[in-house]
């Protein structure tokens, strides 16, 4: 491809508007011999003379008075590509979809106030919300997902992170469980149950697991489902134990949601690790300032949800 220098685009428009070398010297901040030579640049890059001597001033050919409106409207744009952008968003008038990843917990305990908040300022924007059958970086780097809400899985390492809380699990049985008739939960008790494991890649074994066997303990696993929610409405209904996330039982804007379920927590007989949930983004659009505004949105949510 020909090289094209865009700057004779800015001569050009300056040229055309001032019809005077001088002048448009003056505009650009240039010499007049610089301009002068410019000038033989675009009539050599045109074909055209371009201006040509009137008197005493310069007089447009046809094909430059052809070209002025054109070239002033393509200067104009290509000026607004190369500006920095402004943080100016006006909520009422935007109007865009946004996918946001997360597990059905989330969806579920979340998804209401978030779009109550979102609707209340922007009232044209949409939410999408798609569950995480893996956590692969591929759908944030294609564009597919806007923002993903969970535990950083991936070694994408230009993925953008912001922590929305920390969780730790608890343990649910159903009200009434034999579990939890009697005092306090301990780890031979705890192991001597039937469990209900959630584990998208299908997993029997979890740190639950590694710590019971560190006492020489060992649970028996019935039944794997995919996801948190599934557990905990199979312990339910069941003699099953589950072991799920504390953010799964409810927050501050549905403080009995456990309860609602029918289910009792209890704290687990043998440490488990904490872990941090996350709001993470591709960083193409860490400037954007409507995901910079939703992912703000996001964090108030939470943070009101989770304090």
């Amino acid at each position: 491809m020909q090289q094209v220098d865009l700057n004779l685009l800015i001569a050009l428009d300056a040229l055309l508007t001032e019809r005077s070398v001088t002048g448009a010297a003056r505009r650009l901040g240039l010499s007049p011999s610089a301009m002068s030579r410019t000038l033989a640049r675009l009539r050599s890059a045109t074909g055209d003379p371009l201006l040509v001597q009137a008197g005493r001033t310069l007089a447009p050919t046809p094909y430059a008075e052809e070209l002025g409106r054109r070239v002033h409207a393509l200067t104009r744009d290509a000026v607004a590509v190369l500006r920095p952008t402004t943080n100016r968003l006006d909520l009422a008038s935007l109007d865009r979809t946004f996918t946001i990843r997360a597990g059905e917990g989330f969806v579920e305990l979340v998804s209401a106030p978030l779009v109550a908040a979102v609707t209340k300022a922007a009232p044209h924007v949409r939410l999408r919300f798609v569950l995480k059958p893996d956590k692969d970086a591929q759908p944030l780097r294609e564009g597919l997902i806007d923002l993903e809400i969970g535990v950083l899985g991936t070694s994408a390492p230009e993925l953008r992170t912001q922590l929305l809380f920390r969780d730790r699990f608890v343990g649910v049985a159903r009200i009434g469980h034999p579990l939890l008739e009697t005092g306090r939960v301990t780890p031979e008790r705890y192991a001597a149950c039937s469990h209900v494991v959630a584990s998208r890649r299908g997993e029997f074994h979890g740190p639950v697991d590694d710590a019971l066997e560190g006492l020489g303990l060992k649970r028996t696993v019935s039944l794997v489902v995919p996801g948190y929610p599934d557990a905990m409405r199979i312990a339910r209904c069941s003699e099953l134990v589950a072991l799920v996330p504390r953010s799964c039982l409810g927050n501050a804007l549905m403080a009995d949601h456990a309860a609602i379920l029918g289910l009792e927590s209890f704290e687990p007989p043998v440490p488990t690790p904490e872990f941090s949930i996350s709001a993470i983004w591709h960083p193409r659009l860490d400037a954007d300032p409507a995901h910079r505004w939703l992912r703000d949105t996001v964090m108030a949510v939470v943070k009101g949800a989770y304090p």
